[in-house]
């Protein structure tokens, strides 16, 4: 019987392959493989007995392995007697010179790297959406907020890049951190490969040459934890650029503002109670399942602070959050991805806030012309802030009041009032942030 959620409501099928018991078993066969292939090309182990090891070991089952746990209440070495149990003489040199964490520690190297992959994959795809959508916006001017508040126009587009932006930068840091996190170790009980003797360094550079991973400079009995600190710290990273686009989209489809809208099935139902209802859930979905992968930053790092050469306090924790993290992360990634290719913009509603505040919503505008004629700045400002106010207080165009105000009109002419009041016009250079962002950029989405 499912209890976790990620067993049947979230996650992608490909990620929760990654991080399942049956593959996790798999990829601790796969490294003992490679350790018994890099024992007997230094000559540690006879050659045909580490052929034998990789013919049979793909025979061992999981099944047989927690039956023997069961037993020895040891999962790692239920595993090595497993392997053994199939491999008949040549079983003899599974795990050889490896303690528990050699093994385990590299296989989670492998689990990574698939994740990473993964998860890489959908960063590129969701940047390609979100500069798809940018070039798309990119002229649609739209009121700015600040602290809530509607402040100068900026335009969809510009709000699209900078979601790109943070994504683009997401796909720079996992590529940076891949060749330190992708790590295995091959240094025994306490990090001296005592029992590997001289060769130990050798062997355990060609270990991950076969396994296609780095390899640790130092370790004691585990691979450091800072190393997987990095990598759930990437993971919150993604998923907090996700809340803060989902949040966004939440805010904009506000009943009131109306701006954005998620993409709704025609045959899909808002509330049980309420019939109108077209709530943007999987925006929430993202922003609520964000708050379990950042959760997973503090254990990681605690992680790291071990007893001596090592104890066993990031071992259960270690079992719950890369699933979890990884899985989750994973999934709202392609949640993200299908909201913002079927986003819904409401161009009309877009330009009704835009002029709701009837523009004084441009009166810094006209505070940087009045000061390019000849008023002081800061006087400027002034004149802005009590027009603003009385064109608020009787709900008047400022542009009418300014054009009563003689401070205003020996600078500026009621037509040229009219100008600088024009919410297309103020938007700087947000097109040309645009269209060079989108040439940085489309290179990292393949």
């Amino acid at each position: 019987m499912a209890i976790h959620p990620i067993d049947y409501r979230y996650g992608t099928p490909e990620m929760r392959a990654v991080w399942s018991e049956e593959n996790r078993f798999r990829a601790i066969v796969t490294v003992e493989v490679a350790l018994a292939r890099a024992e007997a090309a230094h000559g540690m182990i006879p050659p045909a007995d580490a052929e034998t090891i990789a013919a049979c070991a793909g025979r061992a089952r999981p099944e047989r392995a927690k039956e023997i746990e069961a037993e020895i209440n040891h999962d790692m070495m239920a595993i090595v007697k497993t392997i053994a149990e199939v491999c008949g003489d040549a079983g003899r040199w599974i795990h050889y010179g490896a303690t528990s964490n050699d093994i385990l520690d590299t296989a989670t190297a492998l689990q990574i790297r698939e994740s990473l992959s993964l998860i890489e994959e959908k960063l590129q795809r969701l940047l390609s959406v979100l500069l798809d959508r940018s070039e798309e916006t990119k002229t649609l001017v739209c009121a700015g907020r600040t602290h809530g508040q509607i402040g100068v126009p900026t335009t969809y587009g510009l709000r699209f890049a900078i979601w790109a932006a943070e994504v683009g930068r997401h796909i720079e840091r996992l590529r940076q951190m891949r060749p330190r996190v992708v790590v295995g170790q091959l240094t025994g009980a306490v990090g001296t490969q005592a029992a590997l003797g001289d060769a130990g360094i050798e062997i355990q550079e060609t270990m991950m040459e076969i396994l296609g991973i780095g390899s640790v400079d130092v370790s004691n009995q585990v691979v450091s934890r800072d190393r997987y600190a990095e990598y759930f710290m990437l993971l919150a990273n993604v998923a907090t650029t996700l809340d803060k686009i989902g949040l966004e989209i939440r805010l904009m489809q506000r009943s009131e503002i109306g701006e954005l809208a998620e993409p709704f099935g025609k045959r899909q139902v808002g509330s049980s109670t309420m019939p109108h209802k077209r709530n943007p859930i999987r925006s929430e979905q993202v922003c609520g399942l964000a708050r379990i992968v950042r959760s997973a930053v503090e254990p990681a790092l605690l992680n790291n602070v071990l007893w001596d050469e090592r104890d066993l306090t990031n071992s259960a924790p270690e079992r719950v959050i890369f699933p979890e993290a990884s899985v989750l992360t994973d999934h709202i990634l392609k949640v993200m991805i299908e909201v913002l290719k079927g986003l819904e913009i409401d161009h009309e509603r877009i330009r009704r806030n835009l002029m709701l505040l009837r523009g004084v919503n441009l009166a810094e505008s006209v505070m940087i012309e009045l000061t390019k004629r000849g008023m002081n700045r800061q006087e400027a400002h002034e004149v802005m802030r009590t027009a603003s106010m009385e064109a608020l207080a009787r709900d008047r165009d400022l542009g009418q009041v300014l054009a009563g105000r003689p401070e205003v009109t020996r600078f500026i002419s009621p037509g040229e009032l009219d100008a600088l009041l024009d919410p297309n016009a103020y938007t700087g250079t947000a097109v040309r942030q645009v269209d060079r962002l989108i040439e940085k950029l489309r290179p990292l989405c393949s």
